[in-house]
C-alpha cells in the first residue's frame, strides 16, 4: 500500500484501510470485518468505540474541547489526577502530571530523575521499548530500526539483560550483568534510575523475574536509585490486575502510564512518589495538550469500568481461553514452529521457532498474511519479530475470542 503523502518511514503491518471498529471488531473500506487481536497495538483494552467512552467523549466535547492546563487549569485534569492517584496501587502519596503519550511520559520521569537525584546515569534492559523520541531511543534494547542513522544518543545509558522465564535469562545472570557493569563501565553512586517493563511489550511479552525485581528494588533503596516501573502497555488491566508491578512484590518510585489509559484517545501520564514530582522548578513541568479535557473525560470513563472485578474476571476468561488452546496445540503437535507461550495474565505471545530453536521470523510473515487474509489481525514483537502478542480487547467476547483462535489455529497448521 503506498501513500505518497505520508512519509515511507513508517512501516505498516497490515496494508489495509479500516474505516469503524466495534469492541474487538473491525472492517476495512471495502467492507471486510476482522477480529482485532492488536487492539491498537494495546490502547484498546476497552474494545473499539466502549460506549461508556464514546458518551463521555461527546458530552466534554460540548462544554470544552481545549485547555491548556498551565494556562488555566480544567476539572476533569483535576477529577482524573484525583481518580488515577486512587488507582495506583501503592502505599505512598502520589503525585503526577499528565501527557500526549507514553514515550513524553517517559522524557518527563527522566527530567524529573534528573532533578530529583542530581546524577544523569540511566539503566535499561535488552528487549526493552520506552518510546520513540529522541531521549526514548536510547533506553530502547534494540538497534534496528528505532536507532538506526541517528547519531549520538541523549546520555548516558546503560543495558542490561531482562532476566525473565519466557527468554531463559535467569536472575543470576542479570545480577551478575550488573555486577561486572557496576565494576568496569559505571559506578553505582553515579546512577540516576532504572527503568523497566515489568512485562516486555515489544521484547515478546516477556515477564519480568520477580526475584530479581526485588533485588533491583533492595539495589536503589539501599543506593538511593530511583525505579521506574514502564506500565504502558502491561497497565491498565492488561494481566488481570490494575498493574502489572503488584504481582512482583515491589513499589516503583515513578511509574510510566499510556495506551489504554482513555479509550483510544491519546494521553499518558507520569506519577509517583509526590516529592519526586515537586522537585522541577515552577515551569518544569508541563505541555499545551498535555491532558486535554477530552482525553480526561475519557480516561474518567475507562476507570468507571475497569473495577478491579472486572478485570480479574476479563483477564482470567481470556488467560484461560488462550492457555487452553495453546496447550491443546502443543500437544496435537500442531506446528512444527509452534514455540513457547510467553507472558502473563491476558498479556500473553506465541512464539514461532525452528526445530534448532532459532526464531522463525519468516514464518510469522507468513502467519500475518495469512491470518489477515482469514479476517484476524495480528501484531508481532519480539528481537527478531517472531513473537505473536496477542491483545485482543478485554472486553471481547468469549464467542468472538474462540473465532480468532480458531482462525489463528488454522493459519499455524498452514506454515511452511
Amino acid at each position: 500500500m503506498s501513500h505518497e503523502t505520508i512519509s515511507q518511514s513508517i512501516s505498516i503491518v497490515h496494508p489495509i484501510s479500516l474505516s469503524h471498529g466495534k469492541n474487538a471488531e473491525v472492517w476495512d473500506t471495502t467492507g471486510k470485518r476482522y477480529i482485532d487481536f492488536v487492539g491498537g497495538i494495546g490502547v484498546l483494552n476497552l474494545g473499539h468505540c466502549h460506549p461508556g467512552v464514546v458518551e463521555a467523549i461527546r458530552d466534554q466535547a460540548t462544554k470544552l474541547t481545549h485547555y491548556a492546563f498551565n494556562a488555566a487549569p480544567h476539572a476533569p485534569y483535576i477529577e482524573l489526577m484525583e481518580r488515577l492517584s486512587a488507582f495506583i496501587p501503592v502505599t505512598y502519596p502520589v503525585s503526577g502530571m499528565l501527557t500526549n503519550s507514553g514515550a513524553e511520559a517517559a522524557e518527563n520521569a527522566l527530567k524529573i530523575v534528573r532533578g530529583a537525584t542530581g546524577r544523569t546515569a540511566v539503566i535499561a534492559f535488552d528487549g526493552a521499548f520506552h518510546g520513540r523520541t529522541l531521549a526514548t531511543l536510547n533506553l530502547n534494547g534494540k538497534v534496528a530500526p528505532y536507532k538506526q542513522k541517528i547519531g549520538v544518543l541523549p546520555g548516558p545509558v546503560y543495558h542490561l539483560p531482562y532476566p525473565s522465564a519466557d527468554n531463559g535469562v535467569t536472575c543470576a545472570e542479570a545480577l551478575k550483568a550488573m555486577d561486572r557493569l557496576f565494576s568496569v563501565e559505571i559506578d553505582v553512586e553515579d546512577v540516576a534510575c532504572f527503568i523497566i517493563e515489568p512485562v516486555q511489550g515489544e521484547g515478546g511479552f516477556l515477564a519480568l523475574d520477580i526475584e530479581f525485581a526485588k533485588a533491583l528494588r533492595r539495589l536503589c533503596d539501599e543506593k538511593n536509585i530511583l525505579l521506574i516501573a514502564d506500565e504502558i502497555q502491561s497497565g491498565f488491566g492488561r494481566t488481570g490486575q490494575r498493574f502489572a508491578f503488584s504481582r512482583l512484590g515491589i513499589e516503583p518510585d515513578l511509574i510510566l502510564l499510556g495506551k489504554s489509559i482513555a479509550g483510544g484517545v491519546p494521553l499518558g501520564a507520569v506519577v509517583g512518589r509526590k516529592a519526586l514530582l515537586d522537585n522541577l522548578p515552577k515551569g518544569g513541568l508541563g505541555g499545551t495538550y498535555s491532558g486535554n479535557p477530552i482525553a480526561c473525560a475519557a480516561a474518567l470513563a475507562t476507570l468507571d469500568a475497569m473495577t478491579d472485578e472486572h478485570l480479574k474476571t476479563w483477564g482470567s476468561q481470556q488467560e484461560e481461553a488462550i492457555v487452553s488452546r495453546y496447550q491443546a496445540w502443543r500437544t496435537q503437535g500442531l506446528s512444527p514452529y509452534l514455540g513457547r507461550l510467553t507472558g502473563v495474565g491476558a498479556m500473553r505471545g506465541i512464539e514461532l521457532a525452528n526445530a534448532d530453536g532459532t526464531p522463525a521470523a519468516k514464518q510469522l510473515t507468513q502467519l500475518l498474511s495469512l491470518a489477515r487474509d482469514a479476517g484476524l489481525l495480528l501484531m508481532p514483537s519480539g528481537k527478531s519479530r517472531h513473537i505473536i502478542r496477542l491483545l485482543a480487547p478485554l472486553t471481547i467476547e468469549p464467542a468472538v475470542l474462540e473465532e480468532g483462535l480458531d482462525i489463528l489455529e488454522t493459519c499455524l497448521k498452514q506454515l511452511s
